[in-house]
């Protein structure tokens, strides 16, 4: 058996490769190109005008009253120049500046695009201004509209207070039971709030809501608002002008 440690002169030995080394000089080249390349990319896209906006893209106008146009004037500067250099924070605060928006979410579309997507308000009552007029307001207790006349489908919110509700005014003023108001107007299921017609508010604990058809309904105060609309909706199966939530544990339908 042959010795395997024997050295066979026939068997070339295997060339070493020799390794790359780049003197000082090299390093340093290559590294000024790689910083010109990358100042060259930050000037492309921070300075140039080869990214600048060039289109605003709007979602979520659904109620008509809103246009793109207005939504472009919102952010005025801002809509031009390089889009990297937009800043986004300032361009939704503008947006949601506008009285019908809610909320805006904005962000770029590369190349040349911002896109922005918002929420409307939604009214859910109305209150009648001594003008004549009728503020919209929606759920969060916002008036975000003025028109002439009230909105369809929500209540028009009247204060009509009773004694007791006059006297508790050092507790209970006024824009506290306006936002009781909206509290239960913002919580009328749909079907409800198609036929609601006035939202009289005669005390924080007596809230009636007048029906297209004439019935009414004792809402009581605002506290239990979704479990009160979830009985309502029950009750109006029954016939009745005098519907009673206000109790919501022991409701009453009367004639």
């Amino acid at each position: 058996m042959a010795d395997a440690s024997v050295h066979d002169p026939l068997v070339e030995e295997p060339e070493s490769v020799p390794r790359l080394r780049l003197s000082r000089r090299g390093i340093v080249v290559l590294s000024a190109l790689g910083a010109l390349v990358l100042g060259a990319l930050c000037w492309l896209v921070y300075f140039s005008s080869a990214l600048d906006v060039r289109s605003v893209a709007v979602q979520g106008l659904e109620s008509g009253k809103l246009t793109d146009g207005q939504v472009r004037e919102a952010l005025g500067s801002l809509q031009h120049g390089p889009l990297a250099r937009v800043d986004l924070t300032e361009a939704e605060h503008r947006v949601e500046g506008i009285p019908l928006v809610a909320k805006a979410e904005i962000w770029r579309g590369w190349p040349h695009t911002l896109q922005v997507k918002l929420v409307e308000r939604k009214p859910v009552a109305a209150l009648k201004n001594q003008d004549g007029t009728f503020s919209q307001v929606d759920a969060g207790g916002v008036s975000f509209a003025t028109e002439p006349a009230a909105p369809a489908g929500v209540p028009v919110v009247e204060l009509a207070l009773s004694q007791q509700g006059n006297d508790a005014l050092t507790v209970m003023d006024r824009p506290t039971l306006l936002r009781a108001a909206v509290t239960v107007a913002a919580g009328l299921p749909p079907e409800v709030a198609k036929r609601a017609g006035v939202l009289q508010v005669h005390s924080y604990d007596d809230i009636r809501l007048q029906l297209s058809g004439g019935a009414t309904v004792h809402w009581g105060s605002p506290e239990r608002t979704a479990r009160k609309a979830v009985v309502l909706t029950a009750l109006l199966g029954q016939r009745g002008t005098n519907y009673d939530v206000s109790a919501p544990d022991a409701p009453a339908v009367s004639p």
